[in-house]
């Protein structure tokens, strides 16, 4: 089972990649990084890209329901404050940014304790595969071991 770097070389052969990194969205760290940043500073993207991740799996907006899941894999009733459980896992599979230059894939990791770590692709507008990206990052993320 591969590690961080071995999961962010993988990314980095995907077609248009600049850069990946794995970050812990509730610090807003870097746990591993490969190749370029967008703003040259691969802590200052992890901050960034995190504070996004953050949001998104924070909202209310993107929880997922009973009845946005057909009844399978969805929040599980009412805590008590009223608002929906959130089902196991971060709420967000993934996010996606397009961008002038390019394009932001923001995957979440599920693992087996509080996830709060996805993975950042960072791709060429005009080289990239949005994609194949998408599909192979979620391959990807099920495969990776921390610990």
């Amino acid at each position: 089972m591969p590690g961080i770097d071995e999961c962010l070389t993988e990314a980095m052969t995907l077609p248009g990649a600049r850069g990946a990194s794995l970050v812990d969205w509730t610090s807003g760290l870097a746990l591993g990084t490969a190749g370029e940043s967008p703003v040259g500073d691969h802590e200052t993207t992890a901050a960034e890209t995190a504070e996004l991740a953050r949001s998104a799996a924070e909202f209310d907006t993107f929880l997922a329901t009973d009845d946005d899941a057909g009844g399978t894999g969805g929040a599980g009733g009412s805590g008590d404050d009223g608002r929906p459980e959130k089902a196991g896992g971060p709420p967000v599979e993934d996010l996606i940014v397009t961008t002038r230059a390019g394009y932001h894939v923001l995957r979440f990791v599920e693992t087996s304790f509080d996830s709060s770590v996805f993975l950042h692709l960072w791709l060429d507008r005009e080289t990239g595969n949005l994609a194949l990206a998408r599909m192979r990052l979620r391959g990807i993320a099920e495969k990776l071991v921390l610990g």
